[in-house]
């Protein structure tokens, strides 16, 4: 079975809101959202595919990050291991410069049924928290 590692960042702002990012891709994912990142390469760190990721596909210079969870998804033909960061502080203000759409959510309005289905236990942690903030926009 192939394997699939990603990294994702989890970016909050000032008002504890999250940022999502619009999938773009020619599959059965198309137009569903995602927290932002990609795929890490063999040789490659977590932490520095989620960097490079956030800058091709929003333009922000990742400063502070920390991991948060770490998951396992299965599809019929692959397994995905995904790294997600909570990203507390970045240069720069975040763009779609993939022409992908951005929205900034409160935790309580993120529904696993928009987002991709590896997300869900993110999602979940994410509202549990009510309220508290992991970590804000600490950007320059």
């Amino acid at each position: 079975m192939n394997r699939l590692r990603v990294a994702a960042g989890i970016l909050r702002d000032r008002e504890g809101r999250v940022l999502i990012s619009e999938r773009r891709c020619d599959g059965p994912f198309d137009g569903l959202w995602e927290f932002p990142g990609g795929k890490i390469p063999d040789g490659e760190a977590p932490i520095a595919a989620l960097r490079r990721e956030l800058i091709e596909e929003l333009g922000i210079d990742v400063a502070e990050a920390r991991a948060y969870m770490a998951l396992q998804h299965a599809h019929p033909d692959r397994s995905d291991e995904l790294e997600f960061f909570l990203v507390t502080a970045w240069r720069g203000e975040p763009a779609g410069l993939a022409g992908q759409g951005l929205r900034w959510l409160p935790p309580s309005e993120l529904k696993s049924d928009e987002l991709l289905p590896a997300d869900a236990p993110v999602i979940k942690e994410l509202q549990a928290l009510r309220g508290e903030r992991p970590g804000i926009y600490r950007g320059k």
